[in-house]
């Protein structure tokens, strides 16, 4: 029987930083593998903060090549693969390719705990491997376990299996309420997210003791471990306490996140970048090609030089036409309004403004 492999991915982004950090300060004694899958075609600010975590980790981070053997970095060589055809939201070749292809290469058939860094604070599940041999924890979250593990032990056809294995470390009022909630049927009237947080309510480590010991009775990877230290974890962290961990680690926040302030019109603003991934990402708000134009121009043009064949980043206008200054204009004075607007109760982290639009991107490389 393979030996359970334990590893966290690096995306770049604050929060895979934060947990990497987050697992190495509190679970010491977990022999975690850390990656990053390097697309070639990251930020300098990506590559420092890498550089970063591992003198606190002491620990080397893994490059993950998509294009192993070839002469260009990952990104070119899939691009020329599909014929220059740019990836987007709607055919996200990239994200296949250059993050999950490797990573699931990387783990190959080894039974895999994967670390993933999603908040408590974010209503998403984030990617989740269709490999049987790899299971998911979310350490940031009030529930560490994934949809689909979730979803097995709160079944109704499995009530009586977890009811029979329902062992209390002690018997007080909310026990016996946490007894009486597992053998609660799911109706239409009764969902199984509302008896999880009923569940969670009542105890975060029953839950997870519980969990425990219903995937022994699967063949996830964590059923072939004797111990879990994550089972008396209740911690729910937000974006505060990420942005805490980084500073006081000493690791830092990714330079891209630095607000830069701008004027136009009389009236100011700033910029910065929400998240990770490669420059040309188009993901990116319009906003962030601004940032990218003005504080990386030799990246824009990059970007630029990629566009052809009727190929371009932003489905509605080609990066030639974006730069013209009365467009640039057009942004900064439509972002400063679009900011204006927003709650005075409303976060104070410039890149929760610039990621508050549709589309929030791919967990896979913003985590």
């Amino acid at each position: 029987m393979n030996k359970v492999r334990h590893v966290l991915g690096i995306s770049g982004g604050k929060d895979s930083a934060a947990l990497a950090i987050y697992m190495k300060d509190n679970y010491p004694h977990l022999d975690i593998e850390y990656y990053t899958s390097d697309t070639g075609k990251e930020l300098d600010e990506t590559y420092a903060l890498i550089n970063n975590l591992e003198v606190y980790l002491g620990k080397k981070i893994l490059r993950l090549a998509a294009a192993e053997n070839s002469p260009e970095v990952s990104f070119d060589h899939f691009l020329k693969m599909y014929g220059g055809y740019l990836p987007a939201s709607n055919a996200r070749w990239c994200t296949k390719k250059l993050k999950l292809d490797p990573f699931e290469k990387f783990v190959g058939d080894d039974p895999v705990v994967s670390y993933v860094g999603i908040r408590g604070d974010e209503n998403r599940e984030g990617y989740i491997s269709k490999k049987t041999n790899i299971q998911s924890i979310f350490p940031f979250r009030r529930n560490i376990w994934s949809e689909d593990v979730t979803s097995k032990i709160l079944s109704n056809t499995n009530i009586d299996t977890v009811v029979g294995l329902f062992n209390p470390v002690s018997i007080n009022g909310k026990t016996e309420l946490f007894g009486e909630v597992l053998k609660t049927p799911v109706t239409p009237f009764y969902n199984q997210l509302q008896k999880l947080n009923q569940l969670l309510d009542l105890n975060v480590k029953e839950f997870n003791r519980l969990m425990f010991s219903f995937i022994k009775t699967t063949n996830y990877p964590l059923s072939k471990e004797e111990v879990f230290p994550l089972l008396e974890n209740d911690e729910v962290l937000i974006k505060d306490d990420i942005f805490k961990i980084l500073e006081t680690s000493g690791v830092g926040v990714p330079g891209y996140y630095k607000e830069i302030g701008f004027e136009v019109n009389g009236k100011k603003g700033a910029y910065a970048r929400s998240r990770s991934g490669c420059f040309f990402c188009f993901y990116q708000q319009k906003i962030e090609w601004v940032w990218l134009y003005e504080q990386h121009q030799d990246l824009f043009m990059k970007a630029m030089e990629y566009e052809k064949d009727g190929y371009t980043w932003m489905q509605e206008e080609s990066l030639a036409d974006f730069i013209k200054p009365e467009r640039i204009l057009q942004v900064k004075e439509e972002y400063i309004k679009r900011s204006e607007r927003k709650p005075k109760n409303q976060s104070p982290y410039l890149l929760d403004i610039l990621s508050d639009e549709d589309d929030i991107g791919c967990a896979s490389c913003f985590i």
